[in-house]
């Protein structure tokens, strides 16, 4: 789930590129490449992290992972270790340690890859109008081979999830039961009939939870107890990630009017939802700064607020001026910022 957002932002930056190679002992025709010979190594780079413009593969294992999209692993790896931060009981112990690397594989490789490689089967017809060369619409993988990747991934995940929760040493399942919840709110953000990204509100926020809640969720539970003002706080927190999924969506505007997808730049326009777009995210880091504050935790209040300024900074110098040109941009200039303040959030937590 947390992943559309990520192949949003990735839509449209890259091109196909075609190198013209030449042996090292000829003499040089005199023309000059259209792209640099090194441009042909970052588009396959591309193609292996599931990013737009990538090459078209024939590998059937390289495809495979090209459907689980690992460039957007990342955000859900960190937020286990936001959340075994905030529990305040993990260590630096070969245990826990193992246990978290096994969590942030349960987060990222297994239930990530199998949103995204679901998410692509009921996108692949606006794939067909946004990214043609993914391997659904291009026919590089066959119907039998998406589906049974998408319960083998699932399966696994499930296993490993009840696997943690036996170590750990659980009483209830909790980490199968988050697993299992997450699956399905995967299942009815990208499959008919809900279909939760149809709608621009709830299918961001959807999206945004995932990206911050429920991996912190999963690491905050392996290592001590999910308490309900954390769920509160991260579910809050989860509005930023709603303005971090609109900010993908600009891109996007031309294929999801087509398929009648309301997303926000669609339903309101560009000018409007952007400005909805950064005051989500503002508002919502700058309450959690003042929460920290107001409850005694002024360092880590302080620290949360100078990553703030960065972040509005990048949003009127890249995003504001043409979301639709700069979105990308900015959001590798200012995401950064925000990730850290989630941890910075975390620590303050895990402290009390």
């Amino acid at each position: 789930l947390a992943t559309e957002a990520q192949k949003r932002t990735v839509a449209n930056a890259g091109r196909t590129i075609v190198v013209a190679s030449t042996e090292t002992d000829k003499k040089s025709d005199g023309k000059v490449p259209d792209v640099a010979p090194s441009q042909e190594g970052d588009s396959a780079v591309r193609q292996l992290l599931g990013i737009r413009g990538g090459n078209k593969e024939e590998d059937i294992w390289k495809i495979r992972l090209q459907l689980t999209k690992p460039v957007t692993w990342v955000p859900l790896i960190w937020g286990v270790l936001c959340g075994a931060a905030a529990s305040g009981n993990f260590e630096w112990t070969l245990k826990d340690v193992s246990m978290a690397v096994v969590c942030m594989f349960l987060s990222g490789p297994l239930l990530t890859g199998y949103t995204q490689t679901m998410n692509d089967w009921y996108d692949r017809e606006i794939d067909a109008i946004n990214e043609p060369n993914r391997p659904i619409p291009s026919g590089a993988i066959s119907e039998f081979d998406v589906i049974a990747q998408i319960w083998i991934l699932l399966l696994a995940a499930m296993g490993v999830a009840y696997g943690l929760d036996v170590w750990a040493g659980h009483d209830f399942p909790i980490l199968l039961a988050l697993s299992a919840g997450g699956s399905l709110i995967s299942y009815i953000y990208s499959a008919p009939p809900l279909k939760l990204k149809q709608s621009g509100w709830i299918g961001n926020y959807a999206l945004g939870s995932s990206y911050i809640s429920l991996p912190w969720w999963a690491g905050q539970a392996l290592f001590g107890t999910l308490t309900f003002d954390v769920v509160v706080l991260t579910l809050l927190y989860s509005i930023a990630g709603l303005g971090i999924a609109i900010v993908n969506d600009f891109k996007s505007i031309e294929g999801d009017r087509k398929m009648g997808l309301q997303s926000l730049p669609v339903a309101f326009g560009v000018d409007t939802a952007k400005w909805i777009c950064v005051a989500s995210i503002d508002v919502t880091q700058l309450s959690v700064a003042g929460y920290l504050l107001a409850t005694g935790k002024t360092t880590y209040g302080l620290v949360l607020l100078a990553l703030i300024a960065p972040q509005i900074f990048f949003q009127f110098t890249l995003f504001l001026p043409d979301p639709m040109k700069n979105d990308v941009k900015y959001q590798a200039s200012a995401q950064p910022f925000l990730v850290f303040g989630l941890l910075c959030t975390a620590l303050a937590i895990g402290n009390q």
